[in-house]
């Protein structure tokens, strides 16, 4: 090749990135004397799928298209473009074709200097990287386009069900103006206010209980007959939080608030025209059942919920907080069962729980961790037999309805899981400021936590005691991060998948081991970093990317990871239901499809750089 084309092709490839942003030129001038130059006529195909591509390509005038297999157009390219890094990454297969669509002057750069770059500069890896999340963030919007964000009160927010303004009326008025309100505004429930802060509330059922049935005088003031401080809900919460809300406290109607203002009140005939079957008339039944043998019964309907979220097309967020909403409404009913068949507890206490069911991402195929935080008022001698009792009965109770005993023992029936709230914050005191391997595990469990029952306040002390001790002590954080690093996503040189290469899974991988738990820990280190309060991950991403911990646009590469891998596993446990199997983790790939596979190699990469940064980020904390 002559020397004056050589510096043409130099000069060409020095105009764009990722060779313009090289800090090694002499590399690309080595580069260009093994390139080849084809010459292609518009409507040739230039890649076909089935057959193995050995160049990187680079357009040097003209534009091409790349087609699915089904001969759908994915894309177009233009002068300055790449194509064929796909194939390369996968031992050079093709699965797509791309055509000239204009004649076209091509640059061939042979396989080996591309890996060979990509190995060893970051800067032409990372150029091919944010190729792949661009194509991420593409493949989860296809997704969520067919999601049906309105599957059912479990999965759609609580301001979808509300139909008009709050009508509300001042404190000062009388029964009389307030039911003539209602009237006039043909409502069955009237907010009441003072200087236009909510108050109370007085519904129709008030009318005749408080004041027709007990001959109250129509000109008393509606504060003699309204509920003070009613329970209100926040606008962005699901549904299903309403429904539940309605059922624990027996009312018939919920303000729902938004920024602490009222803007509407749901009552349960919304509820009943919103849901005509499914998933929360399972709820609804759960809290009529008046043992564990009939909640064992209702138990067995969890899978038809679940199948019946997926195939409506909910998303991974919509389905883990439907079935750890399911979950908690069996532990309220039977901690509600068990005060009536123990008796009252003696002193406070709150019931909590830990790893996925505290962040809401439970699936069907889940073990129980919990635990009780008692109060300081507790004395072994005297509250002792009551809450092992209890808690040995819950535990086993919880198993018989389908969520089996943690392996680990990671329960409220373990003694070491049942203390007094001072003793709770002893054990995270001694876990962050001895942070032992054993101490990282405890960490990631019960850094996790969330009060499903009993006196909220108990909790809250407790996760103040967190955040405040991993504050003060931020060589944690390094600790937790190196921690983070140890379940590695399953790829290999050049994204090839890994398998666990074991027994009966040894054409597998563990999605849930390798792929969702190294995002909750990436994502945990950072919320206890900024200080978020929140529980679930894909809220914490929100908080993280507010707080600027991450480059712009990581936070939302992660919440993309997550979603497409546990959207994968959630269907491949959908299949394994579908099939009589029981739903596991363990997913062989050459059962996805293509466009699983490549979204999964996408996803797995993003959180293996992610793990890269988190080692760095936090290597310099110090106490």
């Amino acid at each position: 090749m002559m020397e004056v084309e050589l510096t043409e092709m130099l000069d060409a490839l020095n105009q764009y990135p990722p060779f313009s942003e090289m800090q090694e030129p002499e590399l690309i001038e080595q580069m260009v004397h093994e390139i080849e130059i084809q010459y292609v006529r518009n409507g040739e195909s230039i890649i076909v799928p089935n057959t193995i591509n050995e160049f990187l390509y680079f357009i040097r005038s003209g534009a091409v298209e790349v087609l699915s297999t089904k001969d759908q157009l994915l894309r177009r390219m233009e002068e300055g473009e790449l194509f064929g890094y796909l194939s390369l990454l996968r031992d050079g297969k093709v699965s797509q074709e791309i055509k000239a669509i204009e004649d076209c002057l091509l640059y061939l750069i042979p396989a080996h200097w591309f890996k060979k770059l990509y190995v060893e500069q970051d800067i032409f890896s990372d150029f091919f990287e944010l190729i792949r999340e661009n194509r991420l963030r593409t493949a989860l919007e296809a997704q969520n386009q067919n999601s049906n964000q309105d599957v059912s009160l479990m999965t759609c927010p609580v301001k979808s069900l509300l139909r008009r303004p709050p009508i509300s009326i001042e404190d000062d008025v009388s029964i009389q103006e307030a039911a003539q309100r209602m009237a006039d505004k043909r409502v069955s429930s009237l907010l009441i206010t003072h200087e236009e802060e909510l108050v109370g509330i007085v519904t129709d059922r008030d009318l005749r209980t408080r004041v027709i049935a007990k001959g109250l005088s129509y000109g008393e003031s509606v504060k003699v007959i309204m509920t003070e401080d009613p329970i209100t809900l926040d606008s962005g919460d699901f549904a299903s939080e309403a429904v539940m809300k309605m059922m624990a406290q027996n009312v018939h109607h919920l303000p729902i608030t938004k920024n602490g203002k009222a803007i509407g009140v749901i009552s349960t005939g919304d509820i009943v025209q919103k849901e005509s079957h499914g998933s929360m008339y399972l709820i609804s039944d759960i809290f009529k059942q008046q043992d564990v043998s009939a909640l064992q019964a209702i138990s067995r309907k969890m899978t038809h919920t679940f199948t019946q979220l997926v195939h409506a097309d909910a998303n991974s967020v919509m389905i883990g907080n439907a079935l750890s909403r399911i979950g908690t409404t069996f532990i309220e009913r039977l901690l509600q069962l068990a005060e009536k068949k123990f008796g009252p507890a003696p002193i406070p206490f709150c019931f909590i729980a830990l790893g996925s069911q505290a962040r809401e991402e439970q699936t069907i195929s889940t073990d129980q961790d919990n635990a009780f935080i008692l109060s300081d008022n507790y004395d072994e001698a005297v509250h002792g037999d009551y809450f092992k009792t209890l808690a040995d009965w819950l535990c086993q109770s919880l198993d018989q309805c389908g969520y089996p005993l943690c392996t680990g023992d990671i329960m409220a029936s373990n003694t070491l899981w049942r203390q007094p709230l001072s003793q709770w914050k002893n054990y995270f005191s001694d876990w962050i400021q001895n942070p032992k391997p054993e101490a990282l595990l405890r960490s990631s469990i019960f850094f996790d936590l969330r009060c499903v029952y009993g006196e909220q306040s108990l909790a809250r002390q407790l996760t103040d005691h967190i955040h405040l001790q991993t504050q003060q002590h931020r060589r944690f954080l390094s600790h937790m991060s190196r921690n983070a690093n140890q379940r590695k996503p399953p790829l290999g040189f050049f994204r090839q998948f890994v398998l666990d290469g074991s027994g009966k899974q040894s054409k597998t991988f563990n999605l849930k081991e390798r792929g969702i738990a190294p995002i909750i820990d990436i994502v945990r280190v950072h919320a206890l970093a900024c200080g978020s309060r929140k529980l679930n991950t894909m809220e914490r991403l929100q908080d993280i990317e507010a707080a600027g911990i991450l480059q712009e646009g990581r936070a939302r590469d992660l919440a993309m990871a997550l979603e497409l891998i546990s959207m994968v596993r959630i269907r491949h446990q959908t299949e394994q239901i579908d099939q009589g199997l029981t739903p596991n983790n363990h997913v062989n790939p050459e059962h996805l499809s293509s466009l699983e596979r490549r979204n999964l190699r996408d996803a797995f990469h993003v959180v293996s750089r992610q793990q890269e940064f988190i080692k760095f980020r936090y290597a310099g904390e110090r106490s």
